[in-house]
C-alpha cells in the first residue's frame, strides 16, 4: 500500500500576462497600417482558396502548399499562421452549418408533429395549433424552414459554408456606409 505524501504549497505563477496598446509615433502607424493590409489581403486570399478546395480529408487540404506560396510574400511563421487561421475558420464554419442543420431539423419536426393535430385538440401529449389562422402561419413558416435546410443542406454537401472575413457586422457596414460613418 503507497504512503500519502505530507501535503506542500504550490508556487505562485511566476510569469505575468500584459495586455496594453501599441503607443506609436506616425510613421510606425503607417508601417503597421501597410503589413497588416498586405498580411491581411494574402490571408482572405487564402481563406478563399481554402473554401474552394471544399470538404477534403486533412492530408489533401493543401495547406503545405498553400503555406510554401504564403512563404514567398511573407515569412515562414506568418505564412503558417496564416494557414491554420484558414483552416480553423473552414472547420468552425463547417461546425455551424450542421449545428443550423440540426437546429432547423428540429423546428420542422416539432411543427410538422403539430401540424398533424387538428386546430384545438390533443394528441397524445401534442397540442395542435389554437386556430386556422395560426396553423396558416405555422405552414407557411414550414415552408420557409424546409426551403432553408435545403439550402444548408446543400452547402454542407458542397463543402462550401459562406464565409465572411472579418464577420457579418463589419460586411454590413461596408454595404451601408453612409448609416456607418
Amino acid at each position: 500500500m503507497r504512503t500519502i505524501a505530507p501535503p506542500f504549497t504550490v508556487a505562485a505563477p511566476s510569469g505575468a500576462r500584459i495586455r496594453d496598446r501599441l503607443r506609436v509615433d506616425v510613421a510606425d502607424e503607417q508601417v503597421l497600417s501597410l503589413v497588416g493590409q498586405h498580411l491581411g489581403r494574402h490571408q482572405r486570399a487564402d481563406l478563399a482558396e481554402r473554401v474552394a478546395i471544399g470538404l477534403v480529408p486533412v492530408k489533401d487540404n493543401r495547406r503545405a502548399e498553400r503555406k510554401k506560396k504564403l512563404t514567398v510574400v511573407s515569412s515562414s511563421r506568418w505564412a503558417g499562421a496564416m494557414t491554420r487561421a484558414s483552416e480553423d475558420q473552414y472547420q468552425l464554419s463547417l461546425r455551424c452549418l450542421h449545428d443550423e442543420r440540426a437546429g432547423l431539423r428540429r423546428a420542422v419536426r416539432a411543427i410538422t408533429r403539430r401540424l398533424a393535430v387538428p386546430c384545438g385538440q390533443r394528441k397524445g401529449r401534442v397540442r395542435g395549433y389554437a386556430d386556422q389562422n395560426e396553423r396558416f402561419h405555422k405552414q407557411r413558416r414550414l415552408q420557409v424552414l424546409r426551403r432553408r435546410l435545403a439550402v444548408v443542406e446543400q452547402r454542407i454537401a458542397e463543402g462550401r459554408p459562406a464565409v465572411v472575413a472579418g464577420g457579418r457586422r463589419l460586411l454590413h457596414a461596408r454595404h451601408h456606409l453612409a448609416e456607418a460613418d
